[in-house]
């Protein structure tokens, strides 16, 4: 691995900014050097965040916007239109919050084979265990399934050591069943 350059799409309050430093914090722990920032626009609840999220070997991280990732999340399904896609590499991942399997999202959306499609319910999966619209954690679980960048293990441990006690004992109920649930539908098996 060179760079694995990821842009993730939410909402305030929905933790995107959150999920891309957890992921970030792990990258650190497995011996990977990991930068995580956040793009704002009008800073409040419910508006549209984009954050960033670089793992590497090598120490010298640009702290720029990416333009071109490697991944795109969405953790909003209102934000499941064409423009958050733009710019995704060809053979890039595409990971949406979203009950739709990856074949109906592709339909959906007219998406291009270009890259590989992973959907998970994570707003299903926070509201069980959080009971809340808080799908950061949960979309984790679908990053690293469809990845295999880290170890789930490492992302539950850093959610554990961030948020203590019965919280974080929840978030990583929520990163593994999403773990568990996320369906993955290679570039291969799209076309």
């Amino acid at each position: 691995m060179n760079t694995l350059e990821i842009r993730w799409h939410g909402r305030g309050g929905q933790g995107a900014v959150t999920a891309g430093e957890v992921l970030a914090s792990a990258a650190i722990i497995e011996g990977k050097y990991a930068l995580a920032f956040p793009e704002f626009g009008a800073e409040r609840r419910g508006a549209p965040v984009r954050a960033y999220t670089r793992v590497t070997n090598n120490p010298n991280i640009p702290r720029t916007p990416i333009e071109k990732p490697d991944v795109v999340v969405i953790l909003d399904k209102s934000l499941l239109k064409h423009e958050y896609i733009e710019g995704l590499k060809p053979g890039g991942y595409f990971i949406a919050n979203t009950p739709l399997k990856p074949d109906e999202l592709i339909k959906k959306l007219n998406l291009p084979n270009s890259f590989n499609v992973s959907t998970v319910d994570a707003t299903s999966i926070a509201l069980k265990w959080l009971k809340a619209n808080i799908v950061n954690t949960a979309i984790l679980g679908a990053v690293i399934r469809t990845t295999n960048l880290l170890k789930i293990e490492t992302i539950i441990n850093v959610i554990k050591s961030r948020f203590p006690g019965k919280i974080g004992e929840a978030n990583a109920m929520a990163v593994q069943e999403a773990f568990e649930n996320t369906i993955v539908m290679k570039l291969q098996e799209a076309i």
